[in-house]
């Protein structure tokens, strides 16, 4: 089967014209089930990039043709690339929510010729897999390294961190703890849940166990944010005096309204916040809430898959419609622009974005909704993580 399979991509690869009048672009993302709103803001994102800067790159046009994982799944991820590589013939692979998902289709990238362009997943490792892969969003160690510091600034020496137990999750807790004892702090224990957790009381109770006067957390974002969120107000730690920190997936601004003024002075660290103030994400808020119906659901991953259409667009350009991935690749190293999220690059030996880290506080906007505001900025942060899988 795999021999087939690879066979098959091989000549869809060799046999692409030089010049494409249609160029598809595939987006494997959860658009159903429990985290269908983070696939809702890949695809706001990308309308609202194609809404501003047309869908034509040369004479060549950008057709978008979408797969849905619901949860992570790496196999059905890897048959879904399969089957847009070969079935489809697109040039480019695209979004990816979940490392596991992206992970497994690493390994189908040169033989399909296609680059991958990671809209969300955020393990360091996955740009090592390939040569193909191009990072737009962010990693867990370039979010995490700087609320370390933060957590030590503000008084707190220990700390028990929870994290989901999969490749960001490990990151995550690595990165902390490794900022946090450089800072002259103690990780008093670590706890590794399964990805599917959902009662968080068991948790809480050993974080007010261990003595710690501070948790680091981190879960993907989606039910079980909010649910870790409300249970760390509802068990009375928020009340005991035990401080939250966490990258910013435990607040994103879609959870807010839920979570009220339970959340209010969570502090998280993160690579953009819809209320970042600049004239750029003006604009790609304006677009993007059009896009996407109802500006309350508009989160982070919209802004990863807005920069990823613009990358992929410079690659079509730099190619000429051709299926040349090595090329395309290559014609984005060290790429620079004013993201919404602010200046950012792509590392040329990496291929991850580099990009300010902002310290940000839960707090009410004047009109009396809940926003990240922007209170710290930790510029140009490369990702550390990729010392650590070397």
């Amino acid at each position: 089967m795999k021999k087939l399979f690879l066979a098959a991509i091989a000549a869809v690869a060799m046999g692409t014209s030089a010049y494409a009048d249609t160029i598809k672009v595939g987006v494997i993302g959860p658009f159903s089930g429990p985290f269908a709103l983070q696939g809702k803001n890949f695809k706001a994102g990308i309308d609202a990039y194609m809404a501003v800067n047309g869908n034509t790159v040369g004479n060549d046009t950008v057709e978008i043709v979408y797969r849905d994982v619901p949860q992570a799944d790496p196999a059905q991820s890897k048959a879904l690339a399969q089957e847009l590589i070969v079935k489809e013939k697109v040039q480019y692979l695209a979004g990816f929510y979940f490392t596991p998902d992206a992970m497994a289709v690493t390994p189908i990238l040169k033989q399909g010729n296609v680059p991958m362009v990671i809209m969300n997943a955020a393990t360091s490792a996955i740009v090592t897999k390939s040569p193909l892969v191009v990072r737009t969003s962010f990693t867990t160690w370039q979010t995490s390294t700087p609320i370390a510091k933060v957590a030590f600034d503000a008084g707190v020496k220990k700390v028990i961190s929870v994290v989901s137990d999969y490749g960001p999750g490990i990151d995550a807790e690595n990165a902390f703890k490794a900022g946090f004892e450089k800072a002259g702090g103690q990780v008093v224990e670590a706890i590794r849940m399964p990805l599917a957790t959902n009662d968080f009381s068991p948790i809480m109770q050993r974080i007010k166990d261990s003595g710690a006067e501070g948790v680091f957390a981190f879960l993907p974002s989606g039910p079980t944010t909010l649910g870790f969120v409300k249970a760390y107000n509802d068990n009375g730690l928020k009340t005991a005096g035990i401080k939250f920190f966490a990258p910013g997936d435990l607040t994103q601004e879609s959870d807010l309204p839920a979570l009220g003024d339970a959340a209010l002075g969570i502090q998280t660290t993160f690579h953009y916040a819809v209320s970042h103030d600049s004239p750029e994400n003006k604009a790609f808020v304006e677009a993007a809430t059009k896009a996407i119906g109802n500006k309350a659901e508009l989160s982070f991953p919209s802004v990863s898959a807005y920069d990823g259409m613009y990358v992929i667009y410079k690659m079509i350009e730099a190619t000429g419609g051709k299926q040349d991935a090595e090329k395309a690749v290559d014609a984005v190293k060290g790429l620079a622009w004013v993201s919404p999220r602010g200046p950012v690059s792509i590392d040329p030996e990496s291929r991850h974005i580099t990009q300010n880290i902002y310290l940000r506080e839960v707090t009410k906007a004047d009109d009396g909704t809940y926003i990240n505001k922007e209170v710290q900025t930790f510029e140009k942060q490369g990702d550390p993580g990729l010392a650590a899988v070397k």
